[in-house]
């Protein structure tokens, strides 16, 4: 009987739920783009991700700088 190692292909395989945002940032932020062009596809296409990134650092920075005004 022979056996064959199991092939994984990651580029053709379809995300699921759990990694479609994981996915998503590694699209939009890979390459030579500016830093900015790729934030913003990324917030085209994903705007409720991107509210949810933006309001935890809104309150990372209001707990940063709490007290000390």
């Amino acid at each position: 009987m022979a056996t064959t190692a199991p092939t994984t292909e990651t580029s053709t395989t379809p995300s699921n739920r759990k990694n479609a945002l994981a996915d998503s940032l590694r699209k939009h932020f890979s390459g030579d783009t500016p830093i900015t062009g790729k934030a913003r596809s990324f917030a085209k296409e994903r705007p409720w991700a991107t509210a949810a990134l933006a309001g935890m650092a809104a309150l990372a920075v209001g707990n940063l700088l709490r007290g000390r005004i």
